[in-house]
This record gives C-alpha cells, sequence and structure tokens, in this order.
C-alpha cells in the first residue's frame, strides 16, 4: 500500500504541476518507473551500480534503434500504399 500511495502522490504532485499534455505525463511516470524500477535492482544487489548504468544505456539505444526501425516501416508502408 506504501508503494502505490509514492506513485498516486508522484501523479498528483504532476497534476498540480499543471502537465496537461498526453506526452508529458506519460514521459513523467516512464521516468518515475525507471527509478523505481533502477532503485528496486539496486536495492537487490543484483549487479553493482557501473553494471546498471551500462545496461542502462544499452537499453536505451536498442530502444531508439526499434523506435527507428518501426519509423523507417511505417514509411515504406506508406510509400507502397501511395503507389497502388
Amino acid at each position: 500500500m506504501r508503494k502505490s500511495k509514492f506513485i498516486f502522490d508522484k501523479l498528483a504532485k504532476l497534476f498540480e504541476q499543471g502537465l496537461i499534455s498526453y506526452n508529458d505525463l506519460s514521459n513523467e511516470i516512464l521516468n518515475i518507473l525507471r527509478s523505481k524500477r533502477d532503485e528496486i535492482i539496486f536495492k537487490m544487489k543484483l549487479t553493482g551500480k557501473e553494471e546498471t548504468d551500462i545496461l542502462i544505456k544499452r537499453v536505451e539505444i536498442l530502444e531508439k534503434k526499434i523506435q527507428k526501425l518501426e519509423k523507417n516501416k511505417k514509411l515504406k508502408k506508406t510509400k507502397l500504399g501511395k503507389k497502388s
């Protein structure tokens, strides 16, 4: 219950600050969840801080590559759709 209260408090604070845009809100929620994930991993001592940072950067790079590939895929679909 305490952990869910933390998340609700963070969300309430975001609404108070006036973050109305869906993108801003979703980015903030993702940032909160990522920080909690990192905190949990660090507390469990699964990896060291340096290893965690390296793995996080690798995941971010892979996420960017996936987004780029998805954009290229969408562009190809729209180009193919225009030809027919």
